[in-house]
């Protein structure tokens, strides 16, 4: 009789530069942790405050790396099927290297997180700026690539929909319940309000890693001259464009809409172009979460 395997289908190729880019994430946000928010008590978000929390109050063979690899790696292995191998494996291996890089930074290295930080001392406020977008960097690079590096992230997606609520929120939920929770053990609030600021600092910094300043925008012109504008726009940006047909409600008159993708430092020169042409044109703006794929202007 034969033994039952698991057989883990990977949906892509791994790709080894993804493994050094986890690897980086991995280290800066044990920098973050290590270097910042441990050594003047300040707590992490989701499962590494939590992992933060467990360390402080348990025997010291209990550490923090030790938290991160029982907590996160039974989260991501529960959202297998969800994620996929190829997002386990990549998460996974960024956990085990934050993990690991914590230990060294904590134990190995000769560097002195007693009295505070290396770097900021014991000013909390700056602890929390800086551990909040320096760990927010680390978190970003990892969901940027195809992975994460927090395993609430993964209960999020599956349970949030099912409990009517946003990733987000679920996120949220989530790090007000574990900073209550560190209130109530430590009888202060100080501290959990100054994890409140890292929290959002990094919540920042990961949508800057993962969406860029340079944000897409989608503009969607309705016109009486697309041609026109058309040829305008596909000149000055190089970009193909969609026409959609439409048609009025009240005029009931057909119309044409010009569907067009920029970024926040071209709306300026679209407006200009599209008004120079039509000045009864209606154009809306709306912001773009992510472009995938290339359109560019067709050669003749």
């Amino acid at each position: 009789m034969k033994k039952p395997h698991l057989n883990i289908k990977l949906s892509e190729p791994l790709q080894p530069h993804i493994f050094l880019i986890m690897l980086l994430a991995g280290v800066i946000s044990a920098i973050g942790v290590t270097m910042f928010l441990a050594p003047v008590h300040l707590y992490d978000s989701a499962i590494s405050g939590t992992s933060m929390l467990l360390w402080q109050i348990t025997p010291p063979q209990f550490t923090f790396s030790l938290f991160l690899i029982v907590l996160n790696v039974p989260l991501f292995l529960f959202g297998l099927r969800k994620q996929g191998a190829v997002f386990t494996i990549y998460s996974v291996w960024a956990v085990i290297v934050f993990s690991v890089a914590s230990h060294i930074f904590e134990d190995v290295l000769p560097i002195d997180v007693s009295a505070g930080s290396p770097f900021a001392g014991d000013d909390v406020l700056l602890c929390a700026l800086f551990g909040g977008l320096i760990c927010g960097i680390g978190s970003g690079l990892t969901v940027r690539f195809g992975g994460a590096i927090d395993g609430i992230e993964v209960l999020a997606v599956i349970f949030a929909r099912q409990l009517g609520l946003t990733v987000g929120t679920f996120i949220m939920i989530y790090n007000i319940i574990l900073y209550t929770i560190i209130g109530c053990v430590f009888q202060s609030w100080i501290l959990p309000m100054y994890s409140v600021l890292t929290y959002c600092v990094a919540v920042k910094a990961i949508d800057f890693i993962t969406e860029g300043l340079d944000k897409a925008k989608s503009a969607m012109i309705v016109t009486s001259y697309p041609e026109e504008i058309s040829n305008s726009l596909s000149a000055a940006f190089g970009t193909g464009i969609t026409h959609i047909d439409a048609r009025g409600f009240y005029s009931g008159r057909e119309t044409t809409i010009v569907y067009f993708v920029v970024n926040r430092f071209q709306i300026a020169r679209l407006k200009r172009i599209v008004t120079d042409i039509d000045k009864n044109a209606f154009i809306t703006i709306t912001e773009v979460s992510d472009v995938l794929g290339r359109s560019v202007k067709k050669s003749h």
